[in-house]
């Protein structure tokens, strides 16, 4: 039985992808009808994961409050309504106008008669999230004593009555960013369950996160989370063996899979490593492990589930969608293998990193990848099911890189369970890709 996902997730209907409201959301909440705002036609272009989801957007007045426009209408991008709340300090740094403009709707600067804050964040209110990026510290300290003289602090207040969740997101200089008043403040917010996304450390200040990292936290905190609780181990990228110290075996994939897995388990509220070997890679929320060869993968990825065991933290789950090489050489040539004449390299099989830990952890959920080219459909699912079956897999991902894959965006693959004989065919963005792979995993390791 075969089950088919087709075309860029923003082109799928929601039924098509499982898509379903979070938990807590109310879904009888709604806005009054208002003709759309032109910004409002980017909403969706990059995929559906905030779909039907109402943010309010906080600003205060740091200068990051500039990144609000860019960060908003990524939010809308992903499918979200956005409403913008400016503090007086706010509206020094950039006009009401601006914000407007990003998010498609009327900012609010002042608390009126219809009580704004109660209309989002009440307990019928509109809003799933209260988001406050930039958050200074005068307001965070505010917000952790219960203070609520602006417009930002009351919804904050607000939306802990009602339960709706907060994030805020600090960005201030260093030195008032280590002042042991606002790192108190920080733990007692965090301890009253607002998700703190930590700025990044450099020239001296305490700089706003990015918006790709705002927006998985946005992500994770309305998902069902699915994988919450669980600890999961990924391997991304390809492996690179070296011939001597200057050149180098490696092989076209871009790790991409990879990256998109990780995210797509964190936004389910897993625990998410990352085994890889790409540069210039950056995801703060998911730990990241970096490694060179095949026998570093297999090492790195043994060492965490050892470690992990060790500490009584065992992981649930490996995802091994890397490019781990099959062949290495035997050792290294010393200096350089000098060029302009015939050159003979002798192979050995690198070590299968699956094979050794299905070995050292029978109990582990293992998700394999099958790659093969020009080949028929059966023949591919055919050979998925052997390596599903030789390795006591949960699961097996299957493609043929004839028709794409390798170093692109898009793909096209066949999902094989080991507990039925359903099959889904999916071919599309690598992300929804990934995000329908947790799907399907979610419902095995539960």
């Amino acid at each position: 039985m075969y089950a088919y996902l087709l075309g860029p997730v923003d082109q799928l209907e929601d039924h098509s992808l499982g898509v379903r409201e979070a938990s807590g959301s109310n879904p009888d909440r709604s806005m009054p009808h208002m003709p759309e705002h032109p910004t409002l036609h980017i909403r969706g272009t990059k995929s559906q994961s905030l779909q039907g989801k109402k943010i309010v957007l906080g600003v205060t007045g740091s200068i990051a409050a500039v990144r609000t426009v860019e960060l908003a209408r990524e939010l809308i991008r992903h499918g979200a309504d956005v409403y913008g709340v400016m503090s007086n300090a706010a509206m020094e740094i950039i006009h009401p106008y601006t914000l407007h403009y990003a998010t498609g709707h009327e900012v609010i600067t002042k608390l009126m008669g219809k009580i704004e804050h109660v209309e989002f964040l009440g307990m019928q209110g509109y809003a799933d999230l209260y988001l406050i990026a930039p958050c200074t510290a005068n307001t965070l300290n505010k917000i952790a004593t219960g203070v609520s003289d602006t417009t930002v602090t009351a919804f904050a207040t607000t939306a802990f009555g009602s339960g709706i969740p907060i994030i805020v997101v600090p960005a201030m200089h260093e030195t008032i960013y280590r002042s042991p008043v606002l790192i108190e403040n920080i733990k007692k917010l965090k301890q009253l369950g607002v998700t703190v996304i930590e700025p990044k450390l450099e020239e001296g200040l305490a700089k706003i996160a990015t918006s790709e990292e705002i927006i998985l936290e946005v992500e994770r905190k309305l998902s069902e989370g699915t994988l919450a609780g669980k600890r999961v181990l990924i391997t991304g990228g390809p492996t690179i063996e070296p011939i001597d110290f200057i050149r180098v075996l490696t092989n076209r994939s871009s790790g991409l899979t990879g990256v998109e897995l990780a995210k797509a388990a964190y936004r389910q509220g897993a625990e998410v490593t990352l085994v890889h070997s790409m540069d210039g890679l950056s995801l703060r929320a998911i730990k990241m492990v970096k490694i060179e060869t095949a026998r570093e993968m297999v090492e790195a990825c043994m060492n965490e589930l050892r470690n992990a065991r060790a500490q009584g933290k065992a992981y649930d789950v490996l995802i091994s969608s890397a490019a781990i090489a099959d062949f290495t050489l035997p050792e290294l040539h010393d200096g350089k293998i000098p060029s302009g004449g015939k050159v003979s390299l002798m192979l050995v099989p690198a070590p299968k990193l699956i094979a050794e830990v299905s070995r050292e952890f029978p109990d582990l959920a293992i998700v394999g990848f099958k790659a093969e080219v020009n080949v028929t459909e059966s023949e591919l699912i055919e050979r998925a099911r052997q390596k599903l079956e030789k390795y006591k897999l949960v699961m097996v991902v299957a493609n043929d890189l004839a028709k794409g894959g390798m170093g692109t965006e898009e793909n096209e693959v066949f999902i094989i369970r080991r507990d039925n004989d359903y099959v889904k065919h999916i071919k599309g963005k690598k992300s929804m890709i990934a995000a329908e792979i947790i799907n399907e995993l979610a419902e095995l390791v539960v």
